[in-house]
């Protein structure tokens, strides 16, 4: 895999925030690559500064210094339009709150995106059906938000994060807002469908068992992003690695 050329590269990036008369330093001088179907946990305490990576990582923020390479293309000078194009066509998105639009159906949540990248109402509506059914929504197409489960409305975020066909999704706790057992179905349904889409992704995350489900596993810590896991490495001091990885069972939609 290292032959082949990343989709992300995130170089010696630094942030910070003015809190008062303090700044706060975020980022210092993190650095990841990400190649085409690798799996990355990206772990470490709440306000380590995990959202912000995948923010400047999104490009919805810029560093203060450093470089951000999606799809070989450097995009820390980009204007906002080249910016926003690139998201578009490259980058999907999963948060902690599904954000579901609710006068909306879960189809029309999920081919909405498509809708607004040009496609037709038929294709777009397709593709939403073929994402939801892999997820087991398919008899759910037509359920408002308010009429489906925490892991249900979760599940059509995750359709519609990959509805205009991403090579990269950046998830911030997807799973974060749903109980235990949910959260492992939730969180087994969308490896499972990253990999049978052959996208990247990078899943920030706390729970440390979702972790080792992954490819690797990256810790940030004092701002800087350090590899957990791999052989002959070790995390900063007082901070747990996960076990090593392993493969993710597939969801039976998708065998």
């Amino acid at each position: 895999m290292n032959n082949v050329a990343p989709i992300l590269e995130l170089r010696e990036l630094s942030h910070s925030f003015t809190q008062g008369d303090v700044a706060l330093h975020i980022l210092r001088g993190a650095s990841l690559t990400v190649r085409p179907g690798e799996v990355v946990a990206l772990i470490g305490p709440s306000g380590a500064g995990k959202s912000t990576l995948l923010h400047i990582a999104g490009l919805l923020e810029r560093p203060a210094s450093g470089l951000v390479v999606v799809g070989g293309q450097d995009c820390v000078d980009l204007g906002d339009r080249e910016r926003t194009k690139i998201r578009r066509a490259e980058l999907g998105f999963v948060y902690q709150a599904h954000n579901l639009l609710p006068e909306f159906t879960a189809l029309e949540n999920v081919a909405l995106p498509q809708r607004i990248a040009g496609v037709g109402k038929k294709p777009a509506s397709e593709e939403a059906t073929r994402l939801l059914s892999m997820l087991g929504l398919g008899a759910r197409l037509k359920h408002l938000p308010s009429e489906l489960s925490g892991g249900e409305q979760q599940r059509v975020a995750i359709a519609r994060a990959l509805a205009n066909k991403p090579r990269l999704l950046l998830a911030d706790e997807p799973t974060g807002n749903l109980d235990p057992k949910t959260a492992k179905l939730v969180f087994d349904e969308l490896i499972s469908l990253v990999r049978h889409e052959n996208l990247a992704a990078v899943v920030a995350t706390h729970n440390l068992d979702l972790a080792t489900r992954m490819d690797r596993a990256v810790v940030l810590h004092e701002g800087k992003l350090v590899e957990a896991g791999a052989q002959g490495a070790q995390p900063p001091q007082g901070v747990a690695a996960p076990h090593a990885p392993t493969a993710a069972p597939q969801s039976p939609q998708l065998k």
